[in-house]
């Protein structure tokens, strides 16, 4: 799956240096990045690329470049984080990736008790200078929401936040360590109620925790979020697989999914989660539009090429689908749903001989009995082999109501034989007994010769309920709210006349904000205005007031005396590299040739 280039302003934020003297502030610099980027994605028309794309290059040597072309963004933003007792201290610098130039750079001393408002003003900072560069952008007021009045309980909730990022069973331990202390010294800060949920749950499902125990107390944790806000994203994610996974409930989990993107629309786990969702059901042109958009905010994350490997495997495309699984088991033999995804494929491609040398080579602890025994069944059958004796043992495993994998490997088997009576009667148990495993396998490709049979349309729409996709599913591309406002032109207008008047590009520390501030107009207006209807975003609009007035300077002989860039900084440049780059795009001439050309005619 190419992605289309976007044209769309694009950043992604890099994991900041922890410069502090304690290196265990890690975990700091890090939860700083992370409010950052959640920042930013709030900004409708921006991509911001999500937080496992972006550390994906932590502490790797590799140029800003090479990050912006893989990751497909026109902006980096990088910087550090630094804590002294009570002090702060926070640096950032933007920089346009084609020439690899810094555009903007920032630090801010402050006390570590307005953090909240610190993360905010930087959020609000760097959007108003991507805005600046890149085009219009609505910006809220602000765009960082304070989780807690309480430090100590965010301290806390940033080091779980850090250790749970590794996936491991003895970070995850204390992550949820973490995550408690948090609620216990504030007991309405969600974020750390679903911290613990998404601790338990990784425990239950790597089995590293009693799965029924581990369940329960991420369900409990969820229900006290939502007591909190039940409208949170990651709320309605987990909540979403939930349903699929524990419940098999396909109706509910997708309402909670769509619910998480009609709250933000950005969030990538709820992308992909859609993805899946529509590529099970055969909607692959709606699966495809989620696929593509988690691509472009996370395309280093392995999960979201997993389900892009997923997309293409339900819609028939098995070499795309091979091609990632083949890349994501090279960087991780022990990726289980990489794996079985890979067998399904060339089982679906009857190449038996090497899914059964792949099953074999897989250890064994990575399968539950039930699993491998239902894999070596369905090659044997596939290979049309006389020996029926593992079939007479998957028959008799699934007698057991529990025994939900050799229920599933033997409806792939009754499928393959074409005894679809039979693989009905095995669909009915699942249905019964609420086995999420029926939702994964009724519509694999596997079983594709079961859409035959009169009965097959019936049973999609038990195990498939439909539900109206209510609320947005995908960001909408910016669009201008005024276009038809009777005082647009009044607007330009007054903006025209007050830079000839007061001539505000003088200053070369003006900003949008400033500009706007001065003018009396919200900055988001006057952004549009200058987007689309003037046509040039502010840098552009701005550094042409400044090279009309350089070149009314350049050839005033009462100024003969001063140099050509002393004259630029006159006109409001701070940069001998930006005047002059700018001045040759605007005027086709460099600003010595310009001023030759004029007194030659002269």
């Amino acid at each position: 799956m190419n992605q289309p280039i976007s044209t769309t302003p694009s950043i992604a934020v890099l994991p900041f240096r922890n410069i502090s003297h304690d290196q265990e502030m890690d975990f700091f610099s890090d939860g700083i990045t992370e409010e950052i980027i959640l920042a930013l994605a709030k900004i409708e028309g921006l991509k911001v690329i999500s937080r496992t794309s972006s550390f994906h290059f932590k502490e790797q040597q590799i140029s800003i470049k090479e990050i912006g072309q893989q990751l497909n963004v026109s902006l980096i933003l990088e910087g550090s984080v630094r804590v002294s007792g009570h002090a702060l201290r926070i640096a950032a610098q933007l920089i346009q990736v084609d020439e690899d130039t810094h555009l903007w750079s920032e630090t801010w001393n402050r006390e570590l008790k307005d953090l909240f408002d610190i993360q905010d003003e930087v959020s609000l900072l760097i959007a108003d200078k991507i805005r600046e560069h890149a085009g219009h952008l609505s910006i809220a007021d602000h765009l960082v929401n304070n989780p807690t009045n309480n430090l100590d309980a965010y301290k806390h909730y940033l080091k779980g936040r850090f250790h749970v990022n590794k996936w491991n069973p003895e970070d995850t331990n204390i992550a949820i360590k973490e995550f408690e202390k948090a609620v216990a010294l504030d007991d309405q800060m969600i974020e750390a109620y679903i911290g613990i949920a998404d601790a338990y749950s990784f425990m239950a499902v790597a089995g590293f925790a009693p799965r029924e125990i581990a369940w329960t107390t991420a369900n409990k944790a969820l229900e006290n979020a939502k007591k909190i806000d039940e409208n949170n994203a990651d709320l309605n994610y987990m909540l979403a697989n939930q349903r699929f996974f524990t419940n098999a409930n396909f109706k509910a989990a997708k309402q909670f999914a769509l619910k998480a993107l009609k709250s933000a629309p950005t969030h990538e786990n709820s992308q992909r989660f859609m993805a899946f969702i529509y590529a099970l059901t055969g909607e692959f042109r709606k699966a495809e539009q989620h696929i593509y958009f988690a691509k472009s905010i996370d395309p280093l994350n392995p999960e979201t090429a997993f389900f892009e490997a997923f997309f293409y495997f339900q819609s028939g495309e098995y070499l795309l689908a091979t091609n990632i699984l083949d890349h994501l088991l090279a960087s991780n033999s022990m990726n289980l749903p990489a794996i079985i995804l890979s067998l399904y494929t060339k089982l679906k491609e009857q190449k038996w001989l090497k899914a059964e040398q792949q099953i074999i080579d897989t250890p064994k602890e990575l399968f539950t009995p039930d699993e491998r025994l239902g894999l070596l069944c369905i090659v044997e059958i596939g290979k049309a082999s006389t020996n029926t004796n593992l079939l007479a043992e998957l028959e008799e495993k699934a007698k057991e109501n529990t025994a939900h994998h050799a229920h599933s490997s033997l409806f792939m088997v009754y499928c393959i034989l074409k005894e679809y009576d039979k693989a009905y009667e095995v669909l009915n148990n699942l249905l019964e007994h609420k086995s999420s495993i029926l939702l994964l396998t009724f519509s694999n490709p596997i079983c594709d010769g079961l859409k035959e049979t009169p009965q097959y349309q019936t049973y999609f729409q038990k195990v498939y309920p439909q539900t109206k996709d209510q609320g947005k599913t995908k960001p909408k591309s910016s669009k201008p709210n005024v276009a038809d406002d009777p005082t647009t032109q009044k607007d330009l207008d007054r903006l025209n006349a007050f830079m000839k008047m007061e001539k505000p590009f003088l200053n070369p520390m003006l900003s949008l904000r400033i500009l706007a501030n001065n003018m009396s107009i919200h900055p988001n207006q006057l952004s549009w205005l200058l987007n689309q209807v003037v046509g040039k975003n502010f840098n552009e609009f701005i550094n042409q007031q400044r090279i009309e007035h350089f070149k009314k300077l350049a050839v005033d002989p009462s100024n003969s005396h001063i140099s050509l860039i002393g004259l630029a900084y006159e006109s409001g440049f701070n940069s001998k590299t930006v005047f002059n780059t700018t001045f040759k795009k605007e005027v086709g001439m460099t600003p010595k040739e310009y001023q030759k050309s004029v007194q030659n005619k002269k």
